[in-house]
């Protein structure tokens, strides 16, 4: 095995395999050592054959003959993935339901990390969240279905923007400790879980509002 480094970027470029029969465990291994040496960066594999059975691999496309071999996507681009993941059911609900897209992707973000599986400790379950009366309201099925789960908990939100005026703050409060708790305390309840809730959402809101 031979590393080559870039040394413009001081990050491995190219590792080559000896023989294109070298058992598929070690292939992967070499591959592991890459992402290690590029040091957590965003790390597309390429790969290209060679002579006499040679295959390469680089985290750098150095020739029009390396071909894509791996996408890969770190931790700090994950975020940034997932919406994009599901940008398009997002955009679909907002323009059904007349509601900004942005509102929906910070409330997705905070509920679930934009986990389609997620599940809380209070049996709140999917992308949005969704309790299990919620989801008998709005006909939802499969709340892990992400479709269901973003149309429904969409539907949602835009029906607390109404009761409440367009006022984000509330509709937010509402949907997370509930309107009688909205309604017993004229506002935002004084939960401290809460409280944070609508400072993150709204933090989330005003950053891909702005996008």
């Amino acid at each position: 095995m031979k590393i080559i480094y870039n040394e413009l970027f001081n990050m491995p470029q190219v590792i080559k395999k000896i023989n294109s029969k070298v058992h598929i465990s070690i292939l992967f291994f070499l591959i592991l050592i890459l992402f290690v040496h590029i040091n957590n960066a965003s790390a597309d594999i390429y790969m290209r054959h060679g002579k006499n059975g040679i295959v390469y691999f680089s985290n750098v496309p150095v020739s029009s003959k390396y071909k894509v071999f791996m996408i890969t996507v770190n931790k700090h681009h994950q975020s940034t993935y997932k919406i994009l993941k599901y940008r398009k059911l997002i955009q679909k609900a907002a323009k059904r339901y007349n509601i900004n897209q942005g509102l929906i992707e910070a409330v997705i973000k905070a509920e679930s990390g934009y986990r389609k599986t997620a599940v809380s400790d209070k049996g709140a379950e999917g992308l949005m969240q969704l309790m299990p009366a919620t989801q008998r309201i709005l006909n939802v099925s499969n709340p892990f279905n992400p479709a269901q789960n973003i149309y429904a908990g969409t539907k949602y939100l835009k029906s607390l923007l109404i009761k409440y005026n367009d006022n984000v703050s509330l509709a937010l409060a509402a949907y997370n400790a509930g309107k009688n708790a909205v309604k017993q305390y004229g506002g935002i309840p004084p939960y401290a879980q809460t409280q944070n809730y609508v400072k993150e959402v709204s933090g989330y809101y005003k950053k891909y509002i702005k996008k």
